[in-house]
């Protein structure tokens, strides 16, 4: 059997951490997905994915994400019910985020969130294990451009 979902899109709100009464970190997340084809009118369409991430997952894109940026997360579909709080019984099919990535340049991305909501820049972020762009690699302390002659390298 196969469950892998990608999708690529914007934010539609601030993520918000939570915590869950055992205290792992929790996030719940919308992304706007443009659909391939334009409506009536020549308007273009979108999809609302509803996302959830865990843990490291979840601490990192709360702290580099903020509301209209770019974001790629690869996961599995996962539905649930629930109930709502008028008591009405409630289906969802959301994505549970493995890992999340930059999408765009970081002129389009501008600055991402610090613990105090304040805005940064990615010249330095910070990387947990989760995923991140190939031109942020430059950026972290500790790497450095490998040169193209080849008699350098150790295998």
């Amino acid at each position: 059997m196969l469950n892998i979902a990608v999708i690529m899109g914007r934010l539609t709100a601030n993520p918000e951490l939570r915590q869950t009464q055992g205290g792992i970190s929790v996030l719940s997340f919308t992304v706007a997905v443009d659909r391939r084809f334009v409506g009536l009118n020549n308007e273009r369409q979108a999809d609302f994915i509803y996302c959830v991430a865990w843990r490291q997952t979840a601490e990192f894109i709360s702290k580099y994400f903020v509301k209209g940026q770019m974001i790629a997360v690869e996961g599995s579909l996962q539905s649930r019910n629930y109930t709502d709080k008028n008591g009405n019984n409630r289906s969802v099919i959301e994505v549970v985020v493995d890992n999340a990535s930059f999408c765009g340049s970081k002129a389009e991305t501008g600055g991402a969130r610090n613990q105090d909501n304040s805005q940064a820049k990615f010249d330095q972020p910070a990387h947990n294990g989760d995923s991140f762009s190939v031109g942020d690699i430059e950026n972290i302390d500790g790497f450095e451009e490998i040169g193209t002659d080849d008699s350098e390298l150790p295998f």
